[in-house]
């Protein structure tokens, strides 16, 4: 029988970035290289934040190698704490060979993608190893060759074991990111459930848009909503933004990178959040209001009777089947698009959609959209 798990409170452990992963790894097999010496354990210094030092940690080197003559690698487990990484338990590595001349120069290893769209911010036809982790290897190796007094540079190639696999579980391909992970990270730490991952993914997808000269996107908030952005919109895969939850994630983003058109399209139950004022739609952060709903109900002329039975529902489907004889999810709409058309720049034009779970539009505005 297995044990009963204990349900106390304890705090959320955070994890490392696959950035601070191959910067552990790359001065692992750097100095392993230089020097023959091993090392089970690589500390490296984490990134300066608002003028303070960055934090020193300390990694697992869990394999030391050297493939072929003046090339070694290192290897470490990505451990990302409590937060649902797709990364975590992957086997992060490093290949280092020596350069006559100095600087550090990039490489992808089997598992980290490449760059193949404009918009990110890596150039196309380099590694995706976004820019913080870049910095955070150039630093360490430089001042490891400072230390042994070494004159060279270095060939720096990072991967990710399975990270072809990994990667379709992440936005790379719809980012134009072939063949793998990108190696990411701002501060080296991962905080539990922060999200910032999925939402730099979100501000990523839409750069790209604009980078190619979009005019229209879709942000969706789940598969049936992107069907249905997808089929009725006629958008592709680089129109296509999945939000999720993140609703504000995608505003906030467009005041900096404005669109011509944004059509948000989502589950009822998400368009009546929005409608409500929230922009973070998970159950976590917001509820769906059914008091709100009432409210709509009312003002678009419902009896008593319904009214009731709209502060009766348990969902918000069976809201709107109480409520038949008005146009609630129209209703919806509307606030939901007035919640986001005062958030967005002047001149966006913007439309709202509700469709039910099989990807079926409930509603829109403004109606005549399309």
């Amino acid at each position: 029988m297995w044990p009963e798990s204990d349900e106390s409170a304890r705090p959320l452990r955070s994890g490392l970035t696959t950035g601070s992963c191959a910067t552990a790894c790359a001065l692992a097999a750097a100095r392993f290289l230089l020097t023959g010496q091993r090392t089970e354990q690589c500390d490296i210094d984490l990134p300066s934040r608002r003028g303070q030092p960055g934090k020193r940690v300390s990694l697992p080197i869990t394999a030391l190698s050297c493939p072929r003559a003046g090339q070694a690698r290192a290897d470490t487990i990505k451990d990302a704490g409590d937060d649902p990484d797709v990364t975590h338990g992957a086997t992060v590595f490093a290949v280092i060979t020596c350069s006559p001349g100095p600087g550090v120069f990039f490489h992808a290893e089997r598992g980290v993608g490449i760059v193949q769209r404009d918009g990110l911010p890596v150039p196309v036809g380099e590694p995706a190893i976004n820019p913080v982790p870049r910095r955070m290897l150039e630093e360490h190796l430089t001042a490891l060759a400072s230390e042994l007094n070494y004159r060279g540079g270095f060939h720096v190639g990072i991967g990710v074991e399975q990270g072809e696999t990994l990667a379709l579980k992440t936005m790379n391909p719809r980012l134009g990111i072939t063949g793998g992970l990108s190696i990411l990270g701002t501060t080296g730490i991962v905080r539990p459930f922060s999200c910032a991952a999925y939402i730099a993914s979100i501000h990523q997808a839409i750069d790209v848009a604009h980078a190619n000269h979009l005019s229209h996107i879709a942000a969706t908030t789940g598969n049936m909503s992107e069907r249905y952005a997808r089929t009725a919109l006629g958008l592709d895969d680089m129109a296509l933004i999945e939000m999720g939850d993140f609703a504000g994630a995608v505003l906030k983003h467009l005041k900096r990178v404005p669109m011509a058109r944004l059509s948000l399209v989502g589950g009822i139950g998400k368009i009546s959040k929005l409608a409500d004022g929230h922009l973070d739609l998970h159950s976590r952060a917001s509820s769906i209001n059914f008091e709100f709903m009432r409210a709509c109900a009312e003002a678009a002329g419902a009896s008593e009777a319904v009214q009731q039975a709209i502060l009766a529902a348990n969902t918000t489907g069976e809201a709107l089947a109480r409520a038949s004889d008005i146009p609630l999810a129209t209703m919806l709409c509307h606030r939901a698009w007035q919640q986001a058309h005062r958030r967005l720049p002047a001149g966006t034009v913007l439309d709202v959609t509700a469709v039910d779970r099989q990807g079926q539009p409930l509603a829109r505005w403004p109606s005549e959209a399309s």
